[in-house]
């Protein structure tokens, strides 16, 4: 059963991709309207695709990370609303805050538990229920996660549209704080998929190696090559999608992981959560 192909599905694909309209159509049809297959589709064609792939419908609101004064504990929240005129209120901005702060202060496990913790004695749930009669949008409290280390550090891009946690294998002193704070930067700038090589997904693994096959394959290379071809492409995946092993966006001369290692030899970034918003 064919789906039909809207000109807003044609365009949103091409927002997601930045590949050309026409292009953009054939493969939702191809996909049969499924937009993750789609892009796949324009990959293994060989389109150069962008990697703005947001997964999920865009929406406003404002993401909040802090960390813990001993910088051994940090928690990141997104509150999400219907229009950026709301998410740029200052009102808005601060509640978003004070629930991360919450957070910070009573550590809860999950979500559901922060929404239970109170802010000036009512729950986060009821402030948030407030909020949206007083406002008259949905207000969502969509993310809440946490990270312990032996240090941890947090960003946040000036448009509060995107927040980061770094974790580090080392105490926090003046110069690790820094280097996890152009780490923290280097994330939100370039959103990589994982920490180093082995800690990408088997899945993306196997997807990126299917991709450069095919891409090898349309290109008219042998049967025999592709296997080899694809592999070389996933180094390529690998350099510019994990952070360790991309290059330093201060100084393009060393990867982060060198960068790293410079500020004190076996430093390095053990985990990180990046949110954004839309």
């Amino acid at each position: 059963m064919s789906v039909n192909i809207t000109a807003q599905d044609v365009n949103k694909l091409r927002q997601m991709t930045g590949v050309g309209i026409m292009d953009c159509k054939k493969a939702l049809v191809e996909a049969n309207g499924d937009f993750e297959a789609a892009v796949d589709l324009l990959r293994k064609k060989g389109q150069k695709v962008s990697a703005n792939r947001a997964g999920r419908d865009a929406a406003e609101g404002v993401a909040i990370a802090l960390t813990s004064a001993d910088g051994k504990y940090g928690v990141i929240v997104e509150l999400n609303c219907e229009t950026d005129f709301v998410a740029k209120n200052d009102e808005f901005g601060g509640f978003a805050h004070k629930v991360a702060e919450a957070a910070l202060a009573q550590k809860p496990a999950n979500i559901e538990a922060l929404l239970e913790l109170t802010i000036d004695g009512r729950s986060i749930a009821n402030h948030i229920t407030d909020m949206t009669g007083k406002i008259g949008e949905k207000i969502v409290l969509s993310k809440f996660d946490f990270v312990e280390a032996e240090g941890v550090v947090s960003y946040i891009h000036g448009n509060k549209k995107i927040a980061v946690l770094v974790a580090m294998n080392k105490a926090l002193n003046d110069a690790i704080d820094a280097a996890g704070k152009d780490a923290a930067m280097q994330i939100a700038a370039l959103s990589p998929v994982a920490v180093d090589k082995d800690d990408v997904d088997i899945e993306v693994v196997k997807r990126e190696i299917e991709i450069g096959k095919e891409q090898a394959r349309t290109e008219g290379k042998p049967e025999e090559m592709l296997e080899k071809i694809a592999l070389g492409k996933l180094n390529k995946f690998y350099k510019e999608n994990t952070l360790l092993n991309q290059d330093f966006v201060k100084d393009g001369s060393m990867t982060v992981g060198k960068m790293l290692n410079n500020v004190e030899e076996g430093l390095t970034c053990t985990s990180f959560i990046r949110v954004q918003i839309g």
